[in-house]
């Protein structure tokens, strides 16, 4: 219950975000922070526990009968991901308190990055799919939501949809994947299917969830071709930035792929898709950035990178590379966090992120600059900080001799040292130097902002120095549950001579002269990916622009206003779904037998149904042929009452009666011109479908009597009508009683058809008579249809 009510703390803090905001202002933050910072202690007393090897799981059965379930699993990945949750989340509550303040809607700020926080915790602690599903589209609105805060900024508005579409395309791919799962497996939850990855593995339908899956994953992680969404995403409020752009959302296709790597892992499909796409995203990734000016858009596409070697690691499926990636992702989301907030800190307290315009900062805002530095060292991967022990594990678990090895260490270091100088040039470049006149007065920043960074730039330091115990409660963990074996992360801070080493040094050189050069590596940047031309956010443009064209065609195609085309294609269908399928699967009926003993009356009602038929055919004007069409009805009823069926026989009495009335009353108040002016063609085609139609009803209706009676129904009304309905007449009873609802929506439907026909004939156009349509050949001048 505990639990239950810690993973919903931030949803109920969202609740009351706006009133303690309008009573409070921006000093609500250290209230609405009391929420994060509970689930997060809360969490955290359960890291001995799951240190020791242990599981926490519950939850409540929604659907038995299904195996559906509100539940969750907490192992050493989910604990982990919690614990950055709720942790970086308490800080960036405090962060909004003061990067917002003052603005009208903080408020409703407040309310979306708690909805958005209740939302990631509940993916990476959920058990059944339904549950993952769910809360991983909510964290695709919520992000929504954030993105496009403010909606004045046609900007923010396109970033926001492009975010929604390409992250909620990613979720439907993912619901199909987890089907898959489901009926593979006939496994709804994660717990007991990460035990079961050899029967998934085996499964002629692997590669198709296991496609499903990454389309999910990739899209939610911004992985080439899907970043595009990342760099635009920083349209948002900084505090979204430093939140859901770097620890939390676009790591929870990571998160997935790394639960999920029992399942799906340890097939050369997995070990090829996840490094091509891993390793081509950190290349994009870190050569986009290095183009770049604004620090926000600088690190957004770093984070890219990162999410890209993170993928790129999962996909090697070596005990070694699931460690190096615990480690970074730990990592990653200290100093990315820290950094994202440095630049936002810079942009509030001196009015501009432009790198080119910034510098000599270090002495206005001296606590900004010890922690973007420290942040800096740790996303480097010099010693001492955790950013140095995931780097070194990086290239301990991909270095090797054979060509596969080679290049995948070689896209590592480039990627690294290209991090490195993007780090030191976020850290580094607004703070030393000569001062520049900046758009604001350059001070430093209330507790409120510089609070965040701190605590987080040194956690990056304190877990590389503390780093035995960090691998006790957290990456070895981690890396165990995302094994399903128990693993031992060792890796310290202490430099060891060999080849990660000496990859480590030439990654750092590398960095560094990037860094020195950085204002021609920019360019030189820039004009290579000119010339490449458009790339995906180009892209998404032309898909959005085509699927509007597209939706228009097939809405004028299918909706072109016409009731004739309308009824004509329900009519069609109706023929196609009655004939197709008897006729393909070969369940015809057999034809009837002619009976020897029909009756002379009998012969003159069905006569009178055939001349009926000829009336209608050959009527004169519409009027006429509406009150021939009766003439079938009322011999079917008769032919009713001779079989023994009154009560169905004088029900069909009424309905005839009432829609000849009504049809000729409304028709003769329209004043329809008396011909029918279709041409032959048109005529031939709806006297085609019409016997289709008819055909299709005698053929279904010929089998139904074929088929052998099932008299259970009979007898359950027979046996229970007067005991339970008190009623003798078992037929009033199946209508009022056991149909009773069935036939309220019968009545209610007569009586809107019968409100629609009232409101047509008393439609008045500035006279007591209706104009024509322009389209209109039947109406008469001064009246339409």
């Amino acid at each position: 219950m505990i639990t239950l009510f810690c993973l919903l703390l931030p949803l109920l803090a969202a609740v009351v975000a706006s009133p303690l905001t309008r009573k409070f202002g921006h000093n609500s933050a250290w209230i609405l922070a009391l929420a994060p910072a509970c689930s997060f202690f809360y969490f955290a007393s359960h890291l001995p526990e799951i240190a020791n090897g242990e599981v926490v799981t519950g939850g409540y059965a929604w659907v038995p009968s299904l195996n559906l379930s509100f539940s969750w699993f907490i192992d050493g990945l989910s604990l982990t991901f919690a614990l950055l949750i709720t942790g970086i989340g308490t800080l960036i509550v405090l962060y909004a308190g003061g990067y917002m303040k003052g603005h009208p809607q903080q408020g409703r700020f407040f309310a979306f990055i708690l909805l958005f926080m209740g939302s990631m915790l509940g993916v990476v602690v959920s058990d059944s799919f339904l549950m993952l599903f769910v809360y991983w589209e909510l964290t695709s609105i919520t992000s929504f939501l954030l993105i496009g805060f403010d909606h004045t900024r046609e900007a923010a508005r396109r970033s926001a949809l492009q975010a929604l579409v390409i992250t909620g395309g990613g979720g439907l791919l993912l619901l199909a994947g987890l089907l898959f799962l489901w009926n593979i497996s006939g496994i709804t939850q994660l717990s007991l299917l990460i035990h079961g990855g050899d029967l998934v593995r085996e499964s002629p339908f692997y590669l198709a969830a296991l496609l499903l899956i990454l389309g999910g994953c990739f899209t939610k992680s911004a992985q080439f071709p899907f970043h595009a969404w990342l760099p635009n995403a920083m349209e948002a409020p900084t505090p979204v930035s430093a939140y859901l752009h770097s620890a939390t959302m676009v790591k929870a296709g990571v998160y997935l792929l790394m639960r999920l790597n029992p399942v799906l892992g340890q097939t050369p499909a997995w070990e090829i898709l996840l490094p091509f796409f891993g390793g081509i995203t950190l290349i994009v990734g870190t050569f986009l950035s290095l183009r770049q000016t604004d620090l926000k858009l600088m690190l957004a596409y770093t984070t890219m990178a990162s999410l890209g070697l993170l993928v790129m690691l999962t996909g090697f499926d070596t005990e070694h590379a699931i460690s190096a990636a615990v480690l970074y992702l730990v990592a990653h989301s200290l100093f990315k966090g820290a950094l994202f907030m440095v630049a936002g800190i810079v942009d509030h307290e001196a009015g501009t992120r432009d790198v080119t315009r910034l510098g000599g900062l270090r002495s206005a805002m001296p606590i900004t600059f010890g922690a973007a530095l420290l942040a800096a060292l740790s996303m480097g991967g010099l010693p001492l900080f955790f950013g140095f022990l995931a780097k070194e594990e990086i290239y301990y678990a991909l270095a090797g001799g054979n060509p596969r090895a080679i290049l995948f260490t070689a896209v590592a270091v480039v990627g690294n040292a290209l991090m490195f100088a993007i780090a030191f040039a976020v850290a580094l470049k607004p703070f030393l130097g000569k001062p520049v006149k900046t758009p604001k007065h350059a001070h430093e920043g209330p507790v409120l902002l510089w609070l965040g960074p701190v605590v987080l730039a040194g956690l990056g330091l304190l877990a590389g120095l503390f780093s035995s115990t960090a691998h006790r409660f957290i990456s070895s963990p981690m890396a165990s549950a995302i094994e399903d074996k128990p693993v031992q992360v060792t890796m310290s801070t202490v430099p060891h001579l060999g080849v990660p080493l000496l990859l480590s040094v030439v990654t750092v050189a590398l960095g560094a002269l990037v860094f020195w050069r950085l204002a021609q590596a920019r360019l030189l940047m820039t004009k290579f990916i000119d010339a490449l031309g458009p790339g995906p956010d180009r892209a998404f443009d032309a898909f959005i622009a085509g699927l509007v064209k597209f939706s228009a065609a097939v809405t004028r195609f299918v909706q072109p206003g016409r009731m004739d085309v309308y009824v004509t294609a329900t009519f069609v269908l109706v023929a196609v779904t009655l004939l197709v399928p008897p006729i393909v699967y070969g369940e015809l009926p057999a034809l009837p037998a002619w009976p020897a003993d029909v009756m002379l009356h009998e012969w003159v009602f069905l006569a009178i149904a055939a001349i009926g038929v000829v009336a209608v055919l050959t009527a004169s004007n519409r009027l006429t042929a509406i009150v021939a069409l009766g003439i079938q009805g009322f011999a079917v009823a008769v032919l009713f009452l001779l079989f023994g069926a009154p009560d169905l026989s004088f029900t069909q009495f009424m309905v005839e009666t009432l829609s000849v009335v009504i049809l000729a009353l409304v028709m003769a108040r329209l004043r329809l011109m008396p011909s029918d002016h279709r041409p032959l063609l048109q005529r031939l085609g709806d006297g085609t479908v019409a016997v289709a139609c008819g055909l299709g009803f005698m053929l279904l209706l010929l089998k139904a009597t074929q088929g052998t009676f099932n008299n259970s129904l009979t007898e359950f009304f027979n046996a229970y009508s007067k005991v339970i309905a008190h009623g003798a007449n078992v037929v009033n009873v199946i209508i009022v009683d056991f149909r009773g609802t069935d036939t309220l929506g019968e009545i209610a439907v007569v009586m809107i058809t019968g409100l629609a026909i009232l409101a047509l004939i008393r439609i008045r156009t500035g006279s007591s008579t209706l104009k024509p349509r322009d389209n209109d050949p039947d109406a008469p001048e001064g009246e339409g249809a």
